[in-house]
């Protein structure tokens, strides 16, 4: 058998899977509440500025990250945008997904029948996880585009003045843009594995999305409390706003590559145990 003919089971199995999650309603109201977050941050911007408030100024306000910047330059909406959904929307978006991608289809009655297929127990659960990260990309850049569509509509754009004070094109402010968007997807990508774990213990989707939910809001509160410092660096979401990193010249690399290696260390660790249950796991519905 070539090396062509032993992957065209997984490529297959794995088009299936990407194909049926983004045509599910579930997954497009998803995706729809995301894209209207910049719609409202943008409005909101708008008419702060508009009404002589300080939105313009620069000096940030009260909201979220790089909201102060959005008035003189619509391409910060971008990087606010991502900075809002990024403790809750996002990841909670990534939870459903996640925590439906096993029990789901038990609830539904339909994985016994997915592993008749000739492409196993491995496959069909590495397609579910690379599924659930294609969507974490997906739903990172709509809300991307989104904010960079909304900001260069209500606001001027141009060039790019950066946390260190350097000012960069605005090609290049894009380039880092996107490289940003990149980076939230990846942070997204332990609480994936996390939550295809989760849906691995049970039969029910509902109770699959809610634990995986429930465990993003707890890691949430405990990544708040000072007395927990020590423990902190090891919650998945604690490096999540690093990204803003990318926004300095040069750029620091030392939170992001923490970031990405505390992800890297969650998939391990949960994608294992996520197999060793489902390849062990007797399916009966």
């Amino acid at each position: 058998m070539s090396r062509a003919e032993a992957w065209t089971p997984s490529l297959s199995l794995f088009r299936s899977e990407a194909t049926t999650t983004f045509r599910r309603w579930r997954t497009l109201a998803l995706l729809g509440v995301l894209a209207a977050v910049p719609v409202l941050v943008g409005i909101a911007v708008r008419i702060e500025t508009g009404s002589g408030g300080g939105g313009g100024r620069g000096d940030g306000g009260g909201g979220p990250a790089f909201i102060g910047q959005v008035a003189g330059n619509g391409l910060f909406l971008v990087f606010a945008s991502l900075a809002a959904t990024l403790p809750f929307f996002l990841p909670m978006a990534i939870g459903v997904i996640a925590g439906d991608s096993v029990a789901g289809e038990a609830s539904a009655g339909t994985l016994r029948y997915l592993l008749v297929a000739p492409a196993g127990r491995t496959r069909l659960l590495l397609a579910k996880f690379t599924t659930t990260v294609l969507f974490a990309f997906a739903a990172t850049l709509v809300v991307a585009v989104s904010a960079l569509a909304v900001g260069a509509l209500l606001f001027p754009v141009g060039e790019v003045t950066l946390i260190s004070g350097t000012t960069v094109s605005f090609g290049e402010g894009l380039l880092r843009a996107l490289a940003i968007a990149g980076v939230v997807a990846l942070s997204l990508t332990g609480l994936a594995a996390l939550g295809l774990f989760v849906s691995t213990l049970t039969n029910s989707g509902i109770a699959a999305m809610a634990t995986t939910v429930g465990l993003l809001i707890t890691v949430q509160i405990l990544d708040q409390f000072p007395q927990l410092s020590a423990v902190q660096p090891y919650l998945f979401p604690h490096y999540w706003l690093s990204f803003a990193d990318l926004l300095r010249d040069p750029v620091y690399w030392d939170q992001i590559a923490r970031n990405l290696g505390l992800q890297a260390l969650y998939v391990a660790v949960f994608g294992s145990a996520a197999w060793a249950r489902f390849t062990s796991r007797d399916v009966t519905v």
